[in-house]
């Protein structure tokens, strides 16, 4: 066996692990995960709701984790306080499955009612959640908007997948299969050094070319996918350099740096000014590819002069410009966001802009692209331009880390 293989066996060995079981019918699976991740060598300490122990009992868990289950703040008939500090302070990560639609709402909310969501508001440590629940509830939009506020504070929603439910319909909502949640834990803990003392420069979002002062030229780009690259690399160890356009949007990593700019000239001077101390640069804005040659000083009213044509000038490339000046020992991703031909497309502008990587997606593709919080993606490196390796659709921070593993892989 290898080093390397050993390594990645090896990840979770000796990592605390926080098992948060909620009540539902998937909790019969927490007891195959709780098995797996003992069995990896990590330290597991189940904290189950009161409801979840009607699913499965503390004795199981108990004989699995060799630990006694925390349910309640105190044990009834000694007094003995459980606190949800010390295993905030304790665990290297704290993974909820399943974790139920009431129990996502209550953490989104900070209802804390119950052990395991006083134990989610005390964690120092990542957060994963795998929901599991009926499809229509799933489908849910109380329940979309309580996972985006979770994703918005720093929580890692390990997707559900679509098949036969408890209730006998199907769709998606089936809590992640135990391995691949522990699947998702390897790739944290991996990766969690992989981009340390690197510095990342990434662009995002859209640029906004102003025709006058309440009219620009732009498109639909949200940033949310340049915005999960740079919440990754920072999760990874990197300090990272969020040169964005105009979105709303906000980093939640403290070491992500964000220049706000909104034209094209300026982002490409932010770039400049950040590119030479770069390891990594990887260009996801969606960049306005003209600007109009002139912009007017004052409103131009329809009444009076009106826009009959206005007159276009091409716009910088920010990333076969930074690309054109690199030192040695840097490496450069760019992105393709394409309508049709898209890998051909993609491997035009690879070699013509001198990057090393890029990466394609295409509006075609029902869920990528613009506004979405998913994506489908292709990856094609420089030096096999030939080779593609195409991504199914998931969402943009999963996306972001394959993305970023497939960097690492190439960066040198």
């Amino acid at each position: 066996m290898d080093n390397a293989n050993q390594k990645k066996e090896n990840v979770l060995a000796g990592k605390h692990i926080v098992l948060g079981i909620t009540g539902g019918i998937a909790a019969y699976k927490s007891v195959y995960l709780l098995r797996l991740l003992v069995r990896a060598g990590a330290e597991v300490q189940p904290v189950a709701t009161p409801s979840a122990l009607e699913f499965i009992t503390p004795v199981t868990l108990s004989a699995l984790s060799r630990k006694p289950v925390v349910s309640e703040f105190f044990t009834a008939n000694t007094g003995e306080w459980h606190s949800h500090v010390q295993l905030g302070m304790w665990a290297d990560a704290m993974v909820i499955a399943p974790a139920t639609a009431c129990t996502l709402a209550k953490m989104a909310t900070g209802v804390a009612d119950n052990m395991l969501v006083t134990t989610y508001l005390s964690m120092r440590a990542p957060v994963f959640v795998a929901p599991a629940m009926d499809f229509d509830m799933m489908a849910h939009a109380t329940t979309a908007r309580n996972l985006a506020t979770l994703r918005g504070d720093g929580v890692t929603v390990i997707e559900p997948a679509s098949g036969e439910l408890a209730s006998g319909l199907s769709g998606r909502g089936r809590m992640a299969e135990p391995e691949d949640i522990v699947a998702a834990l390897e790739r944290h803990f991996g990766a969690c050094d992989s981009l340390a003392g690197k510095t990342v420069l990434i662009t995002a979002g859209p640029t906004y070319e102003r025709i006058d002062p309440v009219r620009f030229i732009g498109n639909f780009s949200t940033g949310k996918m340049g915005y999960a690259l740079a919440e990754e690399a920072a999760a990874r160890g990197a300090r990272v350099v969020l040169v964005s356009g105009p979105v709303a949007l906000t980093p939640v990593h403290p070491s992500i740096e964000r220049i706000s700019v909104e034209s094209a000239g300026q982002m490409l001077e932010a770039c400049r000014k950040n590119a030479a101390e770069a390891d990594i640069a990887i260009f996801a804005a969606a960049v306005a590819d003209y600007a109009p040659a002139h912009m007017a000083e004052h409103k131009i009213k329809r009444e009076h002069a009106g826009i009959d044509s206005i007159e276009l000038v091409k716009n910088p490339d920010i990333s076969a410009t930074i690309a054109a000046g690199r030192r040695p020992g840097q490496y450069m991703v760019g992105f393709a966001l394409e309508t049709d031909s898209a890998e051909a497309n993609a491997r035009e502008k690879l070699t013509r802009k001198g990057l090393d990587m890029i990466v394609v997606n295409s509006l075609a593709d029902k869920g990528a692209g613009f506004g979405t919080d998913t994506n489908k993606i292709s990856i094609i490196t420089a030096g096999k331009p030939s080779d593609v390796r195409t991504f199914g659709l998931k969402e943009k921070s999963a996306v972001a880390a394959d993305i970023l593993d497939a960097i690492t892989t190439e960066y040198q």
